[in-house]
């Protein structure tokens, strides 16, 4: 079995947008290519990410940039990118998010969590109609980012609905 796909946005959950979202210590270590917003970025995220044992894909609208900015900054390799197709007049249904027609393809038959703080209800009934196997919606709190409650529900969620995952290096 192939590993599940975890689909990772950036602004919200790994770059917080709340008034006390502080610069993440050690973060100053690279130039923030004039973004001043990537000094909130977590360094310890990218590996806790890693040893979900996901296969971890940028679905953000900084496409490759993500790569170049974001991975270096938080212990990430360089990932995979959604390319996003054109808005067309197939987008779906009212309340369904751009991104959720081309996740769902890109996954396939694979199991997948999808990371962003703009997942709603319609997502979620669109992608539990259209994807067979098991996927996690998880919208993250955008003045907060990734917190130990959102890794304590992706691990338990990828046990209970994926128990036969490979896993990653640890565990």
């Amino acid at each position: 079995m192939e590993r599940p796909i975890l689909f990772l946005d950036v602004d919200g959950p790994l770059i917080p947008f709340g008034p006390a979202s502080a610069p993440a210590s050690g973060s100053e270590v690279l130039p923030d290519r004039g973004n001043p917003l990537l000094g909130r970025l977590d360094p310890t995220v990218g590996p806790r990410l890693t040893a979900l044992g996901c296969e971890l894909v940028w679905a953000t609208t900084w496409t490759d940039e993500a790569n170049e900015s974001v991975a270096p900054r938080i212990g990430l390799s360089r990932l995979p990118v959604v390319e996003w197709p054109e808005a067309s007049a197939e987008a779906g249904p009212r309340g369904l998010h751009w991104k959720t027609r081309p996740l769902v393809e890109w996954a396939g038959d694979r199991p997948f969590i999808w990371v962003d703080d703009e997942i709603g209800p319609m997502d979620r009934l669109w992608v539990a109609g259209q994807h067979e196997s098991p996927s996690l919606l998880h919208r993250v709190d955008p003045s907060e980012g990734l917190t130990e409650d959102d890794f304590r529900e992706l691990a338990r969620w990828l046990r209970t609905a994926v128990p036969d995952r490979p896993h990653g290096t640890s565990g």
